[in-house]
């Protein structure tokens, strides 16, 4: 059986990517409206007759588009950030509990995680679902970025001949979209205190939690935050937990290591008198961070290998 697909938005970063990943596959058959994706019926029937429809779009634009739909059969993936703390809508992170894979395949609407929070929700929601970090913990992350994860607008200002910035640090007004549902999807009740910034190089992305160790109720050891997340992740095709050793041996960690892959990675690291650790998550941002992860949320929710297209 082909699957028919329309992504909307198609000619931006993620919709570009995401495009990529599927055109060739036999199972599925691609929507293209070329020249007449600016056809506002041209659109609502392309919205209405796919079996999936992926949303490449502002938020504004995104909660249109999701208006446009009226035929319940429509399975609905939003790459934006409309929709990602909404009710009615599934969080589209497989891995990040038991149960999300089966709610994601029972849902008609999806929500793509950002790609901050991917690797955010992935360090620290099985650690506060043990008990390790308090739900009313403070807790910090510091991240970088690829410019290709500020769409074409940064990418122009970065690949322009001349330009010269190395690295930015941004959000400065702490109001970052993306602090929502970096707060909800980990179990928190109080909001992160989220630091991102971009570097000069396209694609790929670090996430980092510090964390000091006697600060937390029970004084967890490193081998115990490992050992969550381990267990948390057992048997999962895109998320790995490095080991310990493998940890310990790094002088360094490169962001864009996992470029062009579906793949997250998180590594513990601790200092010798066992007090301090950095959670540090490694993902492509327009991977595992946005194309990629829609891509397998399309998977699950029209009941197809997840993997498919992915590896």
């Amino acid at each position: 059986m082909t699957h028919t697909i329309f992504i909307d938005g198609e000619a931006g970063t993620t919709g570009l990517e995401i495009r990529e990943r599927l055109e060739a596959r036999p199972d599925l058959e691609l929507v293209l409206l070329g020249e007449r994706r600016r056809d506002v019926e041209a659109r609502r029937e392309a919205l209405n007759g796919a079996d999936a429809v992926i949303l490449c779009l502002p938020d504004d634009a995104a909660r249109e588009a999701v208006a446009m739909i009226e035929n319940p059969s429509v399975k609905v993936i939003d790459a934006s950030t409309a929709y990602r703390v909404a009710p009615g809508w599934a969080y589209g992170f497989p891995e990040m509990d038991a149960g999300q894979r089966d709610l994601i395949a029972r849902s008609s609407f999806v929500s793509n995680p950002g790609c901050y929070p991917t690797g955010f929700i992935g360090l620290m929601r099985p650690l506060v679902r043990a008990g390790l970090v308090p739900a009313t913990y403070s807790v910090t992350v510091n991240a970088v970025s690829g410019y290709s994860g500020g769409g074409k607008a940064m990418i122009a200002e970065f690949e322009a001949p001349g330009a010269a910035t190395a690295y930015r640090a941004y959000g400065l007004s702490l109001k970052h979209k993306h602090v929502p549902e970096m707060t909800k999807h980990t179990g928190l009740s109080r909001d992160v205190l989220f630091a991102p910034a971009v570097g000069n190089y396209r694609q790929g992305m670090l996430v980092e939690v510090p964390l000091h160790l006697a600060a937390l109720p029970e004084t967890p050891s490193v081998e115990r935050l490992h050992g969550a997340l381990v267990e948390a992740y057992d048997g999962q095709h895109f998320v790995e937990v490095a080991d310990l050793e493998e940890t310990e041996a790094l002088s360094g960690l490169e962001p864009e290591g996992l470029n062009g892959t579906n793949r997250l990675r998180l590594h513990v690291f601790g200092d010798r008198n066992g007090e301090q650790a950095r959670l540090v998550a490694l993902l492509d941002n327009l991977g595992k961070g946005a194309s990629g992860a829609a891509v397998q949320n399309v998977n699950i929710m029209l009941g197809l290998d997840e993997t498919t297209g992915l590896i």
